[in-house]
């Protein structure tokens, strides 16, 4: 087993993830809330009914989900590539928010259950001595890839791979220094394709990291750029921004949200723009309500009020090996759901 390579950083700056849903009119930008923020005051409540009639007008509210029904759900598929080939490669990729508590939910045994050759994490909040056991010693996945933020439970990614790659880069080779320091890319090297799993910064409420959101941009594309010229690529991970309205559920009121700013939209136009493919919308174009992230508030999950946040691309010229791009929207454990691609390795 390739042992671990886990850098320390300088001091990583404070960043905010932020917003929260609002059934009634909008789901704003995703991320957390932060602990101290007080919820909006209300308006003054009207004289209060019988508890009878109130029981009777009122329905139960919605509650998100949190235990995956593993024995309801199939996740086998016999898609075909564009070439009308079987599929042998199956690549899965998941923000956990935070590994520990994923796994305390039974986040672990998405393994088991979907068998990918290899599964990126993102936003693993964990450094690899501190490991929940459950992700410790996989017999399935003896090549496992961490890399840590310095500050400890903040941001960081993970690769487990049941075959060795060829070699493994950690962050950005040049420059690129605060995004290195904040764990957020990993690049493995297999025989016939480059896999990039990444944690793209967030702007942050009010925009207050937009400006370090569109420093991350350009570096990753030229990055994934050079790595096409030498071998085709697959990039996947947690790309924090909708690119199209159909990709949230509420678009006019988000526009000038994090995660859903023209800059940001234009960014990733930019990135497909450079010989990229979101393989998802390849093969579902004009399919709506299709989300990997909802806030934990307000039930977001259990109305799908959410935004598609996960994304695997690939070169252009890998598209007749895909098969499928799906959304395991059915599995829990955090706030966003594992997404997969399933696709005939490349010769």
């Amino acid at each position: 087993m390739r042992s671990c390579v886990i850098k320390l950083f300088p001091k990583v700056p404070n960043f905010a993830l932020s917003g929260f849903c609002q059934l009634s009119l909008s789901s704003s930008m995703p991320g957390k809330r932060p602990a101290a923020e007080k919820e909006p005051k209300s308006s003054p409540a009207p004289k209060q009914k019988k508890a009878s009639e109130d029981a009777k007008a009122s329905p139960a509210a919605k509650k998100n989900k949190t235990v995956t029904d593993w024995a309801g759900m199939d996740l086998s598929s016999e898609a075909k590539t564009g070439e009308g080939k079987a599929w042998n490669l199956k690549l899965s990729s998941w923000n956990v928010d935070g590994l520990r508590a994923c796994c305390v939910k039974g986040g672990a045994d998405y393994l088991t259950h979907e068998l990918p050759d290899v599964l990126c994490l993102q936003e693993t909040k964990v450094k690899e001595e501190k490991l929940p056991e459950e992700m410790k010693d996989l017999a399935d996945y003896p090549h496992c890839y961490w890399l840590a933020a310095e500050k400890d439970g903040y941001s960081s990614v993970g690769l487990l791979s049941k075959t060795e790659p060829l070699s493994v880069q950690f962050g950005f080779k040049e420059e690129g220094e605060e995004h290195n320091r904040e764990g957020r890319m990993i690049t493995a090297e297999f025989d016939t394709f480059y896999l990039v799993t990444t944690y793209v910064p967030n702007a942050g409420r009010g925009l207050v990291t937009l400006d370090k959101r569109l420093d991350w941009d350009p570096r990753l594309r030229e990055h994934v750029k050079a790595l096409d010229k030498v071998k085709p690529v697959i990039i996947c991970g947690d790309m924090n921004v909708a690119h199209k309205e159909i990709d949230l559920k509420n678009p006019k009121s988000n526009k000038k949200n994090a995660g859903f700013t023209q800059e940001e939209r234009d960014g990733f136009t930019e990135l497909l723009e450079a010989g990229f493919e979101d393989s998802f919308r390849h093969f579902y174009p004009e399919k709506k309500d299709a989300f990997t992230f909802w806030t934990y508030m307000m039930g977001c999950r259990a109305k799908n009020v959410g935004w598609r946040l996960d994304y695997f691309l690939v070169s252009s010229r890998l598209l007749p090996k895909v098969a499928d791009s799906l959304v395991r929207d059915q599995v829990f454990g955090s706030d966003h759901c594992p997404i997969t691609l399933l696709l005939e390795k490349p010769e």
